[in-house]
C-alpha cells in the first residue's frame, strides 16, 4: 500500500514530567518520585505518531536556537518525519510543557517560546507542498491565526483538514465549516459549542448540537462521532494498565489521520484510533509510547 502524505502542522516542545503519589496542594511542597524529560508538543507527538503507523509525515512548525531544538529535530529525524520546513527562530526558546503525572492522569503546563513564531505567511509560502497532501493535520498550540490560514488554504487545495482545538477556544462557524473533522475531547466540545466547563448533557446530546463531522475521544471510554449520515455511535475504549496518559489524544489524532487518508471509512478509522491510544498509555511518555503499525493490528486481533 502507498504510503498516505500527511502535513503535521502545530508545536513543537520538551515535555518534562514529574511523576508523583500525591497532587500537592496550593502552597504545599511534596517529593515527587520520579522525572523524566521527553521530546513532545501535540503536533510533533502526532507527527511521530502519524510516522510509526505508517505515514509520510511532513512537519511544519518554529523551535528555538537551543539544545532542546537539536532534541526535538533528531527525534523527528530518527521517526522519518521530514523535518527541512521547520523555522529556527533566533533569540527565542524551544516550546516547554511541565506535566506532573498522578494516580494515571496529568496536568500540564505549555510555555510556548518559538511555537508562537509560526505564523500565517510561513504557512502561505509552503503552498506547493501542502499541495501534495493527502491530509492536513492540525492543533491549536500555535497561533490562532497560523490555524485559519492553514485551514483556508487546504480549503483552496481540496484537502482534507484534521483539527484537534487544543487548547480550546470557540470557533467561528465559518472555520469549522472547513475542518473535515473535528476531534475534541469532551471538555474542549463543551467550550466549543459554548457551554463553558460545565455541561450536564449526555456526549450524545453533546455531539448532536455540534453542525460538522466530529469524533469526540473521551478518555478509557474510547470514542462518539458523527458519521456521514448524522448517527451517532461509540466504539468502546480498550481495556489496558494505565500508566502514563501523556499522548494518548495526539496517538488518536494520528491513527485516524492516517486511516483516513489510505481511505478507510470513518468507523474503522475510528476503530483503529482507540486502539492505538489504548497502547500508548501502556508505556511513559508521549512519544515514546507511539505504537507501531503492526502492533495495533497485533492489538486489535487479541482485544476483541
Amino acid at each position: 500500500m502507498k504510503k498516505p502524505k500527511i502535513t503535521v502542522i502545530g508545536s513543537m516542545n520538551i515535555d518534562m514530567v514529574t511523576e508523583t503519589d500525591i497532587m500537592p496542594n496550593q502552597g504545599e511542597t511534596i517529593f515527587g518520585s520520579v522525572f523524566s524529560s521527553f521530546t513532545g508538543g501535540k503536533g510533533a507527538n502526532q507527527a511521530v505518531a502519524c510516522a510509526r503507523l505508517g505515514a509520510q509525515v511532513t512537519m511544519i512548525g518554529c523551535v528555538g536556537e537551543d539544545h532542546f531544538a537539536k532534541q526535538l529535530l533528531a527525534a523527528l529525524d530518527k521517526e522519518g518525519v521530514v523535518t527541512s520546513y521547520v523555522k529556527t527562530v533566533p533569540y527565542q526558546s524551544t516550546g516547554i510543557a511541565t506535566i506532573t503525572v498522578c494516580d494515571n492522569d496529568n496536568r500540564i503546563i505549555v510555555i510556548p517560546g518559538a511555537n508562537h513564531c509560526l505564523l500565517p505567511e510561513d504557512i502561505l509560502s509552503l503552498k506547493e507542498m501542502i499541495a501534495n497532501s493527502d491530509m492536513v493535520l492540525l492543533q491549536q498550540e500555535i497561533p490562532f491565526a497560523t490555524v485559519q490560514a492553514a485551514i483556508k488554504l487546504a480549503n483552496e487545495l481540496d484537502i482534507p483538514v484534521i483539527l484537534n482545538p487544543a487548547p480550546a477556544v470557540k470557533l467561528p462557524r465559518e472555520l469549522l465549516d472547513q475542518v473535515y473533522i473535528m476531534t475534541p475531547n469532551e471538555y474542549e466540545l463543551a467550550i466549543l459549542l459554548g457551554l463553558g466547563d460545565k455541561q450536564d448533557q449526555t456526549f450524545e446530546q453533546l455531539i448532536e448540537q455540534y453542525p460538522q463531522r466530529i469524533v469526540m475521544t473521551n478518555g478509557s471510554k474510547g470514542a462518539f462521532y458523527k458519521n456521514l449520515d448524522g448517527e451517532i455511535k461509540h466504539e468502546p475504549g480498550k481495556k489496558v494498565e494505565a500508566v502514563d496518559t501523556t499522548g494518548a489524544g495526539d496517538t488518536f489524532n494520528g491513527a485516524l489521520a492516517v486511516k483516513l487518508s489510505e481511505g478507510s471509512a470513518l468507523d474503522e478509522a475510528v476503530k483503529f484510533a482507540v486502539a492505538a491510544s489504548a497502547l500508548s498509555v501502556t508505556k511513559l511518555g508521549a512519544q515514546s509510547g507511539m505504537p507501531l503499525r503492526a502492533d495495533v493490528e497485533r492489538f486489535m486481533e487479541t482485544k476483541v
